[in-house]
C-alpha cells in the first residue's frame, strides 16, 4: 500500500470516528450539571432528597466507566434517603481534564475535592470502585477534612506484577497513541465492547442492556480513549507511591471484594489494604467477580449505614392557628 493510500485512509477513519463521536454524544447527553476546576470541569450529577442535611455520600466510578455505571442499582438505591454526588472523573464522561497527565489518583482527588468545596459539601463518604478505590485511599491522604469515611469496592490500592491490556499501552504511546485514537479506537472499540463489559461480570451475568444503560460508547471517543489509556499505565507508579502512606488514613473504611474477581485480585489489594490501615475492616463476597455494585448492592448499602447517622427528617409544616 502507497504512503498516499494510506493517508487516504486515515483521513477516512478519522472523518468516521468524528460522525460516530458525534452520533454517540447526542445519544448520551451530560445529565448533570457542569462545575469548574484548575484542570477542567467535572460532570456532577445529584440524586436524593434535597432536605437531607446529613453527611452526603460522593460516589466515583473505575476505568473504562463512566458514572452511570453507578446509577444503576447502587446510586439510584442509595439516594432514596440520602443525598448523593454521582461524578465523572476528570476525563471521562462528560467531565474534561486540561491534560492528559493529569491521570494520577491524587490529582484527580485534587480536582474533585475542589468541585465539592464549590458545591457547599464540607464532609462525605467517599464511595470508590476499582480504579477510583486508589483514589479514595488519595482522597484520605491528600484531603482528610473532607473525608468522613471510605468505602471501597474492589479497590486497587498496591503494586501488581504484570502490566495493563494492549490497547492502554498503545494509547499512551507518543504520538502513535493519538493516531490511533482519533482513527481505529473507536470502530475496534465497537466490536470489543460487549466482550469486555461481560469479562468484568463473570462469574456474574452482566443484565441486559449495561452497554446501553451505562452511556459505555463514550469511552470510545479519542480524547476519553486517551484519558482511560493514561489513567491505566499510570496507575501502577501511583499506587507504589501511595502505599506507605496508607497508615495516616483515619477515617473508617470499609472495603468490600469478592474473592471470584479476576479484575483486581483480592490478595493483592483488599487484604494488603485492610492490613495497612488502621480500623480497616473487609467483607469478602463469596463467588462474586469484579462488578460487586451490581453483584451486592444491599450489602454495600448496609456497610455505608454503619457509617451514617438516621437521616434528617422531612421537616412538618404546622398550620397556622
Amino acid at each position: 500500500m502507497s504512503v498516499m493510500s494510506i493517508a487516504v485512509a486515515l483521513v477516512v477513519m478519522a472523518a468516521l470516528t468524528q460522525l460516530g463521536v458525534l452520533l454517540i454524544e447526542r445519544r448520551y447527553p451530560p445529565s448533570g450539571r457542569m462545575v469548574e476546576v484548575d484542570g477542567g470541569r467535572l460532570h456532577v450529577v445529584e440524586l436524593g432528597p434535597a432536605h437531607d442535611a446529613g453527611v452526603p455520600l460522593v460516589v466515583i466510578h473505575g476505568a473504562s466507566s463512566n458514572l452511570e455505571a453507578l446509577r444503576h442499582p447502587l446510586g439510584d438505591l442509595l439516594a432514596q434517603d440520602r443525598r448523593v454526588f454521582l461524578i465523572d472523573r476528570p476525563g471521562h464522561g462528560w467531565s474534561t481534564r486540561d491534560r492528559l497527565s493529569h491521570s494520577t489518583p491524587a490529582m484527580q482527588a485534587r480536582m474533585i475535592d475542589e468541585a465539592l468545596g464549590k458545591l457547599g459539601v464540607d464532609r462525605a463518604i467517599i464511595v470508590g470502585h476499582s480504579w477510583a478505590g486508589a483514589l479514595a485511599a488519595a482522597f484520605a491522604i491528600h484531603h482528610p477534612a473532607r473525608v468522613a469515611g471510605l468505602v471501597m469496592l474492589s479497590p486497587v490500592t498496591h503494586r501488581w506484577i504484570g502490566g495493563v491490556p494492549w490497547r492502554h499501552s498503545l494509547g499512551a504511546l507518543p504520538v502513535i497513541g493519538p493516531l490511533f485514537a482519533y482513527t481505529f479506537a473507536l470502530p475496534t472499540g465497537l466490536l470489543m465492547l460487549d466482550k469486555g463489559a461481560r469479562g468484568a461480570f463473570l462469574p456474574q451475568t452482566i443484565p441486559d442492556n449495561y452497554v446501553r444503560d451505562t452511556s459505555l460508547k463514550l469511552l470510545l471517543r479519542p480524547r476519553e480513549f486517551l484519558a482511560n489509556a493514561w489513567d491505566m499505565v499510570t496507575l501502577k507508579q501511583a499506587v507504589t507511591e501511595q502505599m506507605p502512606r496508607y497508615g495516616e488514613i483515619t477515617a473508617p473504611t470499609v472495603v468490600i471484594h469478592g474473592d471470584a474477581d479476576t479484575t483486581v485480585y483480592l490478595d493483592i489489594h483488599a487484604r494488603q489494604f485492610v492490613k495497612a490501615v488502621p480500623h480497616a475492616s473487609l467483607i469478602v463476597l463469596p463467588g462474586v467477580g469484579h462488578v460487586i455494585q451490581n453483584a451486592a448492592a444491599e450489602t454495600i448499602i448496609a456497610a455505608i449505614e454503619t457509617m451514617l447517622p438516621e437521616p434528617a427528617a422531612a421537616p412538618v409544616a404546622v398550620a397556622a392557628r
